[in-house]
């Protein structure tokens, strides 16, 4: 049985080998011609799948490792009895760590507090609930929306007008949607702009479409967002040079990209094509992966709260570093800006997440352990 996969998920070869013959190519790259053939196709999110893409294949089992869905045709794949999965979670960790470890950088450059802010989070789902932890943590009020879970399953939503008006930090954690009550495409227009508290920090880790940039620039230049965390980009590999320039933090799509977030998505992917196959999974990362880069810190207790949690964070995940490869590329025209943002992609270097690391903190305050605790470090016990 052929398997097609992506170069770009971890452990692809070695999981889906046990059920067939692996060719792994660049996603971006995979054409009509290699998948003509293939029984399965596992990808992230960079392949389109598309009826151009599977049109007279013998493909039967679509699976992302990538908690998005929206570069797949899925009305098609239901259509062409093509079964389907995401892996919805894989890296919602992840993510909320990045967003963790932005606003801390950006307190700590800027002189801002977050303790006592207050964050609207627009979706509260497997990223969104994560989000609301680490906000909770670092001492901030948190204003959720979310309507479909209000309407489905009762969950307090705060009204977004409402959110705009009162939140210091705004950030986005919903699906790229184009159409229905809750379509999401340019949720972020001048309209929403407009309506937010001025001065306030905006996030968008979720999907680059949803945020109108023009409007997001018009926005930064009134002042009305004072500091701009990007990490998807409308038009992505294409990215809005006048926008980077701008932000405070930048990043190429990478926030999901934990080593646990990549893999992760490799083997929900891997058990629901052995669920779809009817064959039991033998295979199993676990003798694979790499110990931790940091497994000891001890957290300085001379240091006020946040910038004790910022070195902290800091010593893991270098956020800072992401947005210097990323403000370091060419910058001259768009195709090699696109280059740039798939080989920062390509090449991410390993980020492992917090709770791999142990943290010493008998010394500090208590509020500040638990902070630290919360925030998904390992507290190592007192002696």
């Amino acid at each position: 049985m052929k398997i097609v996969a992506a170069r770009n998920m971890p452990f692809a070869a070695e999981a889906f080998g046990t059920l067939g013959d692996v060719t792994l190519l660049e996603g971006r790259a995979i054409t009509p011609n290699d998948v003509r053939d293939a029984a399965l196709l596992v990808t992230r999110s960079t392949t389109p799948i598309t009826p151009e893409l599977l049109n007279g294949s013998r493909v039967r089992f679509y699976g992302t490792a990538t908690i998005g869905t929206d570069h797949m045709d899925i009305p098609y794949l239901e259509e062409h009895g093509i079964h389907w999965c995401s892996a919805a979670g894989c890296n919602a960790n992840s993510v909320s760590e990045y967003l963790t470890a932005a606003l801390l950088c950006v307190a700590q450059t800027h002189g801002i507090t977050l303790a006592g802010k207050t964050m609207g989070v627009i979706g509260v789902g497997n990223v969104g609930t994560r989000v609301v932890q680490k906000a909770t943590a670092l001492g901030m009020t948190v204003l959720p929306n979310d309507p479909p879970r209000k309407r489905e399953e009762g969950m307090v939503s705060t009204p977004l007008p409402d959110l705009l008006a009162n939140s210091d930090i705004v950030t986005l954690h919903t699906p790229l949607t184009h159409t229905g009550q809750d379509a999401t495409y340019h949720l972020a227009n001048d309209s929403f702009f407009a309506q937010l508290k001025p001065g306030c920090i905006f996030v968008n880790a979720a999907r680059g479409p949803i945020v109108d940039t023009d409007a997001l620039l018009r926005a930064m230049n009134s002042g009305i967002v004072a500091h701009a965390i990007i990490d998807t980009w409308e038009g992505e590999p294409d990215f809005r040079a006048d926008l980077m320039e701008r932000a405070a933090i930048v990043s190429p799509h990478i926030a999901g990209y934990s080593y646990e977030g990549k893999y992760m998505g490799t083997v929900m992917v891997y058990r629901e094509a052995c669920r779809f196959l009817d064959v039991p999974p033998t295979w199993t990362p676990i003798a694979l992966l790499l110990p931790p880069e940091v497994p000891n810190l001890a957290a300085d207790p001379k240091l006020p709260p946040e910038a004790t949690l910022w070195n902290l964070v800091h010593a893991v995940y270098d956020i800072e570093a992401d947005d210097a490869r990323m403000r370091a590329g060419p910058a001259g025209s768009e195709a090699e800006r696109r280059t740039h943002f798939d080989a920062l992609r390509k090449s991410y270097p390993i980020r492992r997440e917090f709770r791999f690391t142990e943290v010493s903190a008998d010394d500090t305050l208590p509020s500040v352990r638990n902070a630290i605790k919360n925030l998904g470090f390992t507290v190592k016990a007192s002696a």
